[in-house]
């Protein structure tokens, strides 16, 4: 039997290592039974080791230590680590990737750290030119795939055209969501509305044979009326910002007025239950983290602040990616749409 490696940046997050060695026990505890699988913990091994002895009753044979003697932090320019790189915890990950030692990493490190060493290090899938982060946004109908959220901020027509192909992969084979109904993210419903980018786009897209639904406002990402919205790094980026921030705001909002008063109070007994279903859908640890779609390799970037639940579940994110083959599938499609890279690159 074949035993799939998932390398864990270690050093990775605001609050590194104690989070994500918690989150990788979490995930060894919940598959216990399951001799499938290793995880390769990267970073300062007498740190890791400190932190692995505050647990007792899992599996320690799941585990493997791969030393590293820096690390980069989460502000850190992009000149300073780079001269380090080679020393660096996401770059000693992403090698195991690189030379199939592993089949996954996932770091909840510097995002344009993970993003610059991806790139450098494992290349692009034949016929994608950019990277594009992707990840998956609570509605009123389930949940909505928005790409890209910060890969690249300037983008091209036939970089979200890209985009929206690796994107349809991703639903229909992790999701299971068959022929998802793709929307353009844009200041407005018509065909006429937007800049030069997204007009173009919009026209490459209607004729792909796809289930294009055409743009999709701002006010509408939430609705779920689409299953994948594609967007530019910048406007994505932005609006990912935007829906964290507000998400907590209004968490506060309502946390506040529950305890204003008694008769608040009273109310909040009988809806507990209900506001707690609604904090989970919010919450950015029940999808584990972004992927990087288009490097040739997965790779799984968290939240700067992930806690031990977001770690667990970007593990189970990568898992799910490697069985479901969906790097091979991303180059099928593409394939497939023939669309060549030399043909869109005027547009």
């Amino acid at each position: 039997m074949e035993i799939i490696k998932i390398a864990v940046d270690a050093m990775g997050g605001d609050h590194a290592p104690a989070i994500v060695i918690e989150g990788v026990v979490d995930y060894i505890r919940e598959n216990q039974h399951d001799d499938g699988y290793k995880i390769m913990l990267v970073g300062k091994e007498k740190e890791i080791n400190r932190e692995l002895r505050k647990y007792k009753n899992f599996r320690l044979d799941r585990l493997e230590i791969i030393d590293a003697l820096e690390e980069i932090s989460m502000k850190e320019h992009f000149l300073t680590y780079w001269r380090k790189r080679e020393k660096t915890s996401i770059k000693k990950a992403i090698d195991l990737v690189k030379n199939n030692k592993a089949k996954a990493m996932v770091s909840a490190g510097n995002t344009g750290a993970v993003m610059a060493l991806a790139k450098t290090v494992l290349g692009s899938i034949k016929n994608i030119d950019r990277p594009a982060l992707a990840i998956m946004l609570p509605t009123l109908k389930g949940t909505s795939l928005l790409v890209d959220v910060g890969a690249n901020t300037n983008s091209k027509p036939h970089n979200l055209v890209q985009f929206a192909l690796m994107g349809k992969v991703y639903l229909e084979n992790i999701y299971s969501i068959k022929n998802p109904r793709i929307g353009l993210m844009n200041i407005g419903e018509e065909e006429v509305k937007g800049n030069e980018l997204t007009k173009i786009t919009h026209n490459l897209l209607k004729n792909l044979d796809i289930n294009f639904i055409g743009n999709i406002e701002g006010r509408d990402v939430y609705l779920g009326e689409a299953d994948l919205i594609v967007t530019d790094g910048f406007t994505g980026n932005v609006a990912l910002k935007v829906s964290e921030g507000l998400a907590d705001v209004m968490l506060s909002m309502l946390r506040r007025e529950i305890m204003s008063n008694i008769f608040s109070k009273i109310g909040f007994f009988f809806l507990k239950r209900s506001l707690k279903r609604i904090k989970n859908k919010l919450d950015y640890a029940e999808y584990g983290g972004a992927l990087l779609l288009g490097v040739n390799g997965i790779v799984i970037i968290g939240h700067g602040s992930s806690n031990a639940k977001a770690i667990k579940n970007a593990v189970y994110l990568s898992y799910k990616f490697i069985s479901q083959k969906v790097l091979q599938k991303i180059s099928q499609e593409i394939e497939k749409s023939k669309i060549s890279l030399a043909e869109l690159k005027h547009v």
